[in-house]
């Protein structure tokens, strides 16, 4: 039998009571009344108006007298703790989140110099010949998180990068002139994101999207990595593409979001 553990004498009831009806307020529940509230957290009425009047003075919450919603200043709850996070700690979360719901493995690098480097990596299996990890390096001309990272290099970094890269063509697929990369990072600035299909390796297709610095600036890249033999067919790899990338994309979102909080 499981001890239900007690709170102790440094417990602050009220304070519980406040946080519960916050956190009454969800997805499916955006707007509730009085009595509403007072079920889910299982207040009675008189203790959750005086919990919801108590938000709504502090701005936490507002009301138009009969229903009532959280405000935007209960994000500011949650950004001391986004600002002691590193990148590869916001990002590891959200790629579970990503592999979870597409089931395919899910990754975030940086740019250094002419490669890519892992930051936090979900793999749901090997798909490439070489192991990946944390730490693993790889040419970032060739990878669909390199080409979100090089697009989003200011020009002059750019020209210095296509000065110095050796281009090899890894695979038949690989772009591997200035030219033709040059023309596929125009593609994948236009666009907001990088689909590299056989370049790396044959077997293995990724797809990509830059997560942006508070000045718009890339300051990383995530992506979805999956076999080729998973996808063979023109159709069946842009239906694979438009399931991933919202998803990716929303990701994103909120990483540069809590980069924004972090400032």
């Amino acid at each position: 039998m499981t001890e239900t553990k007690l709170p102790g004498d440094q417990f602050v009831q009220s304070l519980a009571r406040g946080l519960a009806v916050i956190r009454a307020f969800d997805a499916d529940n955006t707007s509730m009344t009085l009595s509403e509230v007072s079920k889910r957290t299982g207040l009675t009425r008189a203790t959750a108006r005086r919990f919801l009047h108590t938000l709504v003075d502090l701005g936490y919450v507002r009301t138009d007298g009969r229903v009532f919603e959280l405000t935007a200043l209960v994000l500011q709850l949650g950004y001391s703790y986004l600002a002691g996070q590193s990148l590869p700690q916001l990002v590891q979360p959200l790629l579970e989140e990503l592999s979870s719901e597409l089931h395919e493995s899910t990754s975030a690098s940086i740019l250094d110099g002419g490669e890519i480097v892992y930051i936090a990596r979900i793999h749901t299996r090997r798909i490439m010949t070489v192991g990946i990890a944390v730490g693993t390096r790889f040419p970032a001309y060739a990878t669909s998180m390199g080409r979100v990272l090089l697009a989003g290099l200011p020009e002059q970094d750019l020209k210095e990068y296509l000065r110095t890269a050796e281009l090899k063509p890894l695979t038949a697929r690989t772009i591997s002139t200035p030219e033709g990369l040059l023309a596929e990072l125009d593609k994948v600035r236009e666009q907001g994101w990088s689909l590299v299909d056989q370049e790396l390796e044959n077997g293995l297709r990724s797809v990509a999207v830059p997560i942006f610095n508070p000045d718009g600036s890339v300051a990383a890249a995530l992506n979805m990595s999956m076999q080729a033999s998973l996808a063979d067919s023109t159709p069946d790899l842009e239906a694979a593409v438009s399931a991933a990338l919202p998803k990716l994309q929303a990701a994103s979102v909120k990483i540069t979001d809590a980069l924004r909080a972090q400032h």
